[in-house]
């Protein structure tokens, strides 16, 4: 701290100094006449380039610094050929790492084909009170990396990279769903009702209604009624809010899009997914193949498909579609020696305990993008019941790396079922389980008024980047992730 202090201390005397030689160390603006990207193919023309001064190297009356911002970065040449003996001087003295300055020179070549900018007059934009982290390591402390992003975007190649790629696909989501007839629209993220999946939500109080709230953890049913309302294609990209453990695959604060179509099951929305994200990844990456933990992961290619529920019974050498008692089946998991008792003693409901079981032999396993299939009626309430097995569900999930990335279903439109299925949930709720939804009238009132058939997916954007670009921590792909 000693260090930082000093360093601190010395600039913001800079400063002083600056205002008594009549300099404005923070300018109203400068007048670019491109930015440092496109001024890389500039070679032979003047330019009026600005940016953060990330690296300097002054050799007596010559030298080299590089300025950069997101996108790119590009070398200066300084030398006293064509800056004033005090504007050299200037620039030597006033001006550190980590300030803001503007040149104006012609683009041309080095010996060694560095594109670099002959300074003909540098200005100094803006002054910066603390050195930044050193430039060849970066910023190594993840707990400076995640409270100050700003400082790790600016060392961090990596970051950068995945952020750059953040913003393409989101853009990419909304104009491919845009271009297929879906319309975007916005839903409550304050809502009076836990809706839309099984997970438990933080809660809140409206001061002025005098009513408890909760953050939306999906926003499932409030499309559904756009659906119902006539939009035939409805989509929403944006935050919800899951009130659970966290680890490095899960943030309470999370994004992702969801969306849903009139008229399709859902295996014309699995048609639908693959096409998309295969030429997301090409539109993003220029390329489906992702090099994940040492394996390469090829999307452009034929998914496997896994029957949920028959590898399920296979696990377990029983029918436990038939168990309705958590006791007994956990009984049945001991006596395989899959699981210790102790182990499941979280699972305080057979819908809790089929999930426990799967997550960890099943998905865990799953490499290559995967499709699984016939879920548990059990696991999801909002789901369209199999005409031929009412136990199961017509439900996909995309899984690869051992995560899940998409889930979809036809969705429930018969309210009669539907509620059953969500006073089910209340059942659940009674024995323990935390993450259950509520009866949903006002959800269940648009359904009563007549709904299409349906297929609607959710797509979680920060656990796909996390899995595209091979990152042990979901907090690596969200700029400025929740800390304590």
């Amino acid at each position: 701290m000693e260090q930082l202090s000093t360093e601190f201390d010395v600039r913001k005397q800079k400063i002083e100094e600056l205002l008594k030689m009549g300099e404005i160390p923070y300018k109203e603006k400068f007048e670019r006449t491109c930015t440092i990207e496109e001024a890389r193919s500039k070679l032979g023309e003047k330019v009026k380039i600005a940016g953060r001064m990330v690296f300097r190297r002054v050799m007596g009356k010559f030298g080299f610094c590089q300025i950069r911002d997101v996108f790119s970065h590009i070398q200066i040449s300084v030398g006293r050929n064509e800056l004033s003996e005090e504007d050299y001087n200037f620039y030597k003295k006033m001006i550190d790492l980590g300030d803001f300055i503007g040149v104006e020179g012609e683009v041309y070549q080095t010996q060694t084909g560095e594109v670099t900018v002959k300074a003909e007059k540098v200005t100094l934009l803006s002054k910066t009170l603390r050195p930044l982290p050193e430039k060849f390591h970066g910023v190594q402390d993840t707990e400076i990396k995640y409270r100050q992003r700003y400082l790790d975007l600016i060392t961090n190649e990596d970051s950068r990279k995945i952020f750059l790629t953040r913003s393409k696909m989101v853009s990419f989501i909304r104009r491919y769903l845009e271009d297929n007839g879906f319309i975007e629209v916005e839903t409550p993220i304050l809502q009076t009702s836990i809706s839309g999946a099984s997970a438990k939500p933080f809660f809140t109080h409206h001061n002025a209604l005098d009513i408890e709230c909760n953050l939306r953890i999906a926003t499932e049913c409030y499309l559904k009624q756009c659906i119902g309302a006539g939009i035939d294609r409805v989509f929403e990209l944006g935050k919800d809010f899951r009130n659970e453990g966290m680890d490095p695959s899960h943030l309470q604060e999370f994004t992702q899009v969801e969306w849903y179509a009139s008229y399709w099951n859902f295996e014309d929305n699995l048609k639908f997914f693959k096409d998309f994200v295969v030429k997301m990844l090409k539109s993003c990456l220029g390329t489906t193949k992702i090099n994940y933990q040492g394996k390469e992961v090829e999307f452009d290619s034929d998914w496997e498909r896994i029957d949920y529920v028959a590898k399920m019974r296979e696990i377990l050498g029983c029918d436990f579609l038939s168990i309705d008692d958590v006791d007994e089946l956990k009984k049945i998991v001991v006596d395989k020696k899959l699981f210790s008792l102790a182990e499941l003693e979280e699972c305080k409901t057979v819908r809790t305990l089929v999930d426990y079981i799967y997550k960890r032999k099943i998905r865990a396993d799953i490499v290559n993008p995967t499709i699984l299939y016939n879920y548990p009626a059990v696991l999801i309430p909002l789901a369209r019941r199999n005409d031929k097995d009412d136990r199961i569900i017509d439900v996909f999930q995309i899984v690869a790396g051992g995560a899940e990335l998409v889930k979809a279903y036809s969705e429930l439109v018969n309210p009669i079922t539907q509620r059953k299925t969500l006073e089910d949930q209340l059942k659940e709720k009674a024995q323990g389980d935390e993450e259950t939804m509520d009866v949903d009238e006002d959800f269940l009132l648009a359904m009563e008024h007549g709904m299409p058939p349906i297929s609607g997916l959710g797509f979680g954007i920060d656990r796909f980047l996390m899995f595209i670009f091979d990152t042990d921590n979901i907090r690596d792909t969200v700029l400025f992730p929740l800390m304590k």
